[in-house]
């Protein structure tokens, strides 16, 4: 039974960081974000087809972010559903956003994180379509 009890305090960490995550990733708050990351910590971006781009370390990471909320400082992130077990976690999503041209729209996806010591050591993102 202590094995079980000790799983589920590891699940119940690793979904209070990702949340941690997310409510900041929503804020486009980055050094919220990064505060809860490791400092040697991956990102897999959606794009470039069909692997996406990888980040390593918080300044990548960082710069990554930057970019992102810069370019579109109207998006919005909703959890559609949350599971996780033990150290990793996965989240289905939905990202509305104003393109280029002003109009709303919106990708929907995955992330699959790796939580390490009550922080994000990996976010893997993937998308529909």
């Amino acid at each position: 039974m202590a094995f079980v009890a000790q799983v589920h305090e590891i699940t119940a960490s690793t979904i209070s960081t990702v949340e941690q995550f997310n409510d900041a990733f929503n804020r486009h708050d980055v050094d919220a974000i990064l505060d809860v990351m490791t400092s040697d910590c991956a990102f897999e971006n959606t794009s470039p087809a069909p692997d996406g781009e990888r980040f390593e370390g918080q300044d990548a990471v960082r710069a990554f972010w930057d970019d992102l909320f810069r370019s579109t400082p109207d998006a919005s992130f909703e959890t559609e559903e949350l599971i996780a077990a033990g150290d990793r976690c996965t989240v289905r999503w939905r990202y509305a956003y104003i393109d280029a041209t002003g109009e709303q729209r919106h990708i929907r996806g995955v992330d699959v994180f790796r939580v390490e010591d009550g922080k994000v050591a990996e976010k893997f993102a993937y998308v529909k379509g």
